[in-house]
């Protein structure tokens, strides 16, 4: 089908995708007079919004810097997060009625527990901005021009092209492909010449297989607070047991610091000590069982399945050292190695991305392609679960809109 060249207004930028990081970056650019057009495949604006946070939608982190942050360098987002910091997303949303609320470990969601209010400040900022979003519209094709970009897209079955000095890319991930993910920005970088950091799944639930796997399913449901450690870093959150593996925050926020073949532990008990507890109650009560503890400290079923591993039909009094020693592993050095992750519809995120070799921290322009611009979860910028993302986002929307 030819391409037909579409009749427009002049617009300073065209922002492709309207996710977090291309909404905010609209109303910006608004506020500062400058005229957007978003193109977004979906039906609807702010599809990973909706669903975000079970559909309340954790929209920033009160204790976000750059620490929260996996990347090849891991100072790139320091410019953006002095430049719009969680104070100014707070205000941002408080202006237009949105109200927060802290939830576990700085969180922070709308008193209304609605993520489609989130959205619709950034609708209605658009409509009353001029900034118009044209829903069902898939990008084709983007070429540099004379005076800038040329962008081929399909909508209403129809094929037409628009011109604009400026492209945004927000297009998002690779999760999920149910809300038209793709590889889009990806592809996009790549042709230009830019390198892009191996795309994987992050804040993923991990699988078990092999002959560990039933000892999992046995427990799916159980949840326990533990310490999840490697040799990069630490968290301290409920893991959740599944019938393939292991869930739960403290999986998902280990998970972007994991990779295949690689091992980890969970301290089951790490706001106490079990040898101290046990050696405490053999004084007291030397015929009470290891099983008797582990109940009062776990689930019945969790205790029972630890079997396994601990002599827990042992009274207390019998255990040898080389139990203690065991006991003392297993409950505070329990090792785990995965064979896998559940992939990209499971993941909140995607590490790795457009590598921020290729921008300039303080504007996410494209060195080599000036009036291209990356921002939000195509980066190499990965935060952690609970609404750092979503900062990244916001700030990435900004900054860009003060230099397209």
């Amino acid at each position: 089908m030819a391409a037909n060249l579409t009749k427009q207004t002049h617009f300073d930028a065209i922002i492709i995708g309207a996710g977090a990081c291309g909404l905010m970056c609209a109303v910006q650019a608004g506020f500062l007079g400058k005229r957007t057009l978003i193109l977004e495949k979906n039906s609807r604006a702010g599809a990973k919004i909706l669903i975000s946070g079970g559909g309340r939608c954790n929209y920033t982190n009160l204790h976000t810097s750059h620490q929260q942050f996996v990347s090849a360098n891991p100072h790139f987002s320091k410019s953006a997060f002095a430049q719009w910091t969680v104070e100014d997303t707070i205000s941002f949303f408080e202006i237009y009625g949105i109200s927060g609320q802290e939830k576990t470990l700085g969180q922070l969601f709308p008193q209304t527990n609605k993520a489609k209010d989130i959205v619709e400040v950034f609708t209605n900022l658009c409509t009353d901005l001029d900034q118009p979003i044209w829903l069902e519209t898939e990008v084709k094709t983007i070429e540099q021009v004379k005076d800038g970009f040329q962008v081929t897209y399909e909508r209403q079955g129809k094929v037409s092209q628009i011109s604009a000095p400026s492209v945004v890319m927000a297009t998002g991930g690779l999760p999920v492909q149910k809300l038209g993910a793709t590889d889009f920005a990806l592809r996009i970088a790549r042709q230009f010449g830019l390198q892009v950091i191996k795309p994987m799944p992050a804040l993923v639930p991990l699988t078990i297989t092999g002959k560990e796997q039933a000892w999992y399913e046995r427990l799916s449901g159980n949840s326990i607070f533990c310490r999840v450690w490697n040799d990069q870093i630490s968290f301290e959150e409920n893991i959740l047991f599944t019938h393939w593996g292991l869930s739960g925050p403290a999986i998902l926020q280990l998970s972007s610091y994991w990779r295949a073949g690689q091992e980890f532990y969970l301290d089951l008990l790490p706001a106490q000590n079990i040898i101290e507890l046990v050696v405490k109650e053999r004084t007291a009560n030397p015929k009470k069982s290891l099983l008797t503890i582990l109940a009062g400290l776990f689930t019945r079923k969790f205790a029972e399945a630890l079997q396994i591993f601990l002599p827990v039909d042992k009274n207390l009094a019998s255990l040898s050292k080389t139990d203690l020693e065991t006991i003392q592993q297993i409950i505070h050095q329990f090792k785990v190695k995965p064979a896998g992750d559940k992939g990209y519809d499971k993941a909140e995120v995607m590490r790795g991305g457009v590598s921020t070799d290729e921008l300039s921290s303080k504007t996410l322009e494209a060195k080599k392609v000036p009036g291209l611009f990356f921002g939000g979860e195509c980066v190499d910028v990965t935060g952690w679960l609970g609404g750092y993302n979503f900062q990244w986002a916001w700030a990435c929307g900004f900054v860009i809109a003060q230099n397209i």
